[in-house]
């Protein structure tokens, strides 16, 4: 471990950051350590609790419900920052730079904020952004697909956790003790449940804005609120801080790739077979939590036309009965005499033919 070796950076790049990574990047200039470092990609967390919402940031095309009260929670915590190349997966909290990373190993002393990142004798100074959570053009819920094709089986196959998690979406029992449940489960540094559950809140958030689901965002808002804080405890810094990502409606493009598709917009077999294709498990399982998630929306679609159709059966036959009571003439109170009179003949000569 080095720790205070550089008395300044001795190469000064440029990059590339997801807008996750906005607060954390644009507050003052505060010490941080290498959490992991790999060839393509090395996390860094803030030593003190960032001091700022996660949400102060430049203004980007925004769908309805994007504010949810889960991003909010991660500024009470260390943020995590990665920095990597073009042979990682573009994290929505990254700085992407072109060419090698710098040195460094578990534990180094870095620095993040002032608009840049320092690590290994780097300055890594961010001169654009990108948005890691576009709103999906509109569709019509029906035109959605029923479900996604083809999945492979992911870290979590045959859990009964990841089944109890499917079910509680579309019936919304116990919904949150069910992701709960997932949060921290499997190995590695993304466990396969904070995958799955990552990939469902997305979906929640992104499909239903895009399908007009309305109960959909304050769905993904309560199961965001359950396992932002869950995970807070029960998994590992870099996971939870992708899942305060996902709470916000912010992934890959990987993911967006098959929202998209889903939406009419691309190819799904090829945007499905690319997401997939993402470490070990990770994007089968973030594609399980978009399935569960698709499945939830089309749920929560068919139990809202449901309740419009009981409504408008309800006002129907309150119309036909006010009808057969000859309650279907309404006069201001304040009418003249003559006029209420009138309009109450009238009545009686229809009621009589």
């Amino acid at each position: 471990m080095t720790v205070g070796t550089h008395t300044g950076p001795r190469i000064r790049v440029t990059g590339a950051a997801g807008m996750s990574a906005h607060a954390v990047l644009s507050a003052p200039r505060r010490r941080a350590r290498v959490l992991a470092a790999f060839p393509a990609a090395v996390y860094l967390q803030t030593v003190s609790p960032a001091d700022v919402s996660p949400r102060a940031a430049p203004p980007r095309a925004a769908s309805p419900g994007t504010d949810s009260p889960p991003g909010e929670m991660a500024g009470s915590r260390p943020a995590v920052v990665a920095v990597i190349t073009g042979a990682a997966t573009l994290l929505p909290n990254a700085v992407l730079i072109a060419g090698a990373l710098p040195e460094a190993e578990v534990g180094d002393e870095a620095w993040v904020g002032g608009g840049a990142v320092e690590v290994g004798g780097w300055r890594v100074r961010v001169s654009r952004w990108w948005d890691p959570g576009p709103p999906l053009p509109r569709v019509a819920p029906q035109a959605l697909p029923a479900v996604l094709p083809g999945l492979p089986a992911g870290g979590l196959a045959g859990n009964p956790a990841l089944v109890r998690l499917a079910e509680a979406t579309r019936t919304l029992a116990d919904v949150e003790c069910a992701a709960e449940g997932l949060v921290g489960l499997g190995p590695g540094l993304t466990p396969s449940g904070d995958d799955v559950l990552a990939g469902l809140l997305v979906a929640l958030r992104a499909l239903g804005t895009a399908a007009g689901v309305s109960r959909a965002v304050p769905l993904a808002d309560r199961l965001a609120t359950a396992v932002v804080r869950a995970a807070a405890t029960r998994t590992t810094a870099i996971s939870a801080a992708l899942l305060d990502c996902a709470a916000r409606g912010d992934t890959c493009p990987e993911v967006t790739a098959v929202l998209r598709a889903l939406t009419g917009h691309g190819r799904l077999g090829p945007a499905l077979t690319a997401l997939c294709r993402l470490g070990h498990t990770s994007g089968a399982d973030l594609a399980q939590g978009l399935s569960i998630g698709l499945a939830s929306v089309h749920a929560l679609a068919e139990t809202s036309a449901h309740a419009q159709a009981e409504t408008l059966a309800d006002v129907q036959a309150e119309t036909l009965a006010d009808v057969q009571a000859g309650a279907t003439v309404h006069t201001p109170a304040g009418a003249p005499a003559h006029a209420r009179a009138g309009a109450n003949r009238h009545a009686s000569a229809g009621g009589g033919r």
